[in-house]
């Protein structure tokens, strides 16, 4: 009992206390702007008439549905596939590759020839992560921050369920147009240092089940054969011994 006791809390238990100094910093790993994400953008500036050329439709401000027409009619812009958003007046503008602080520079940059002291928004319109496999929750989230780590996803998704792998999480990234496949080992420290503790937009989690659950389920798809077979028999018996 006091070895299974052991080894249970060895798979289920997060970030178990390890040697591992933590060094992971966010702005090591901030998301970059990628083809086919959508971006809305937002141009002020003291007097908001200049701006206007550059807002293509413009919020209302009256009325009691301001903050839902407000939100909604913010402009928004497709990444193309060469990386680039087409901006009214200013044309093509490249932004993949970018991190959205850097593309609110390059944006405020060009916006100072025609605009004194222009304010610049961007957010990500799309932002969404997904969560599949053994957990509470399994689904797709669009999220309002690009700022979300693997815990949190989960932590949206419900948890893990019991039955979940926490050794072996498998990360899906998109990188270029190419999938790549990564692991994390959510019972150590370490996990908290690794490039891909912090997600990226179009992640993929995936929690395997473990072992029993995986022998239970080939139980299940068996049972109708099993008691099939067991009542041939029953009855194949009853009839042979009377």
């Amino acid at each position: 009992m006091m070895f299974s006791s052991c080894g249970s809390r060895k798979s289920m238990v997060y970030l178990q206390q390890d040697s591992s100094q933590i060094t992971t910093l966010y702005e090591q790993y901030v998301p970059k702007i990628q083809i086919n994400d959508i971006l809305t953008i937002v141009v002020t500036a003291a007097d908001p008439k200049v701006t206007a050329p550059f807002n293509p439709v413009s919020s209302m401000t009256t009325g009691s549905f301001t903050q839902q027409t407000d939100m909604a009619l913010r402009p928004t812009y497709t990444v193309n596939d060469q990386g680039d958003i087409t901006l009214p007046m200013l044309g093509k503008f490249h932004v993949a590759g970018l991190t959205r602080t850097q593309a609110i520079e390059k944006l405020r940059t060009e916006l100072s020839k025609y605009i004194k002291d222009p304010g610049v928004n961007i957010n990500y319109n799309n932002f969404r992560i997904s969560v599949l496999g053994e957990v509470s929750r399994p689904g797709s989230f669009i999220l309002p921050s690009e700022r979300v780590t693997v815990l949190e996803a989960l932590g949206m998704a419900g948890d893990m369920t019991l039955r979940g792998v926490r050794k072996n999480v498998m990360l899906i990234r998109e990188v270029e147009g190419k999938k790549t496949i990564h692991y994390l080992d959510l019972t150590e420290q370490s996990t908290l240092n690794s490039p891909y503790y912090y997600l990226v937009q179009n992640d993929v989690v995936y929690v395997e089940p473990n072992k029993a659950q995986i022998n239970s389920s080939k139980l299940g798809a068996n049972t109708n054969i099993i008691v099939s077979i067991a009542s041939l028999l029953i009855t194949v018996i009853s009839v042979l011994t009377r």
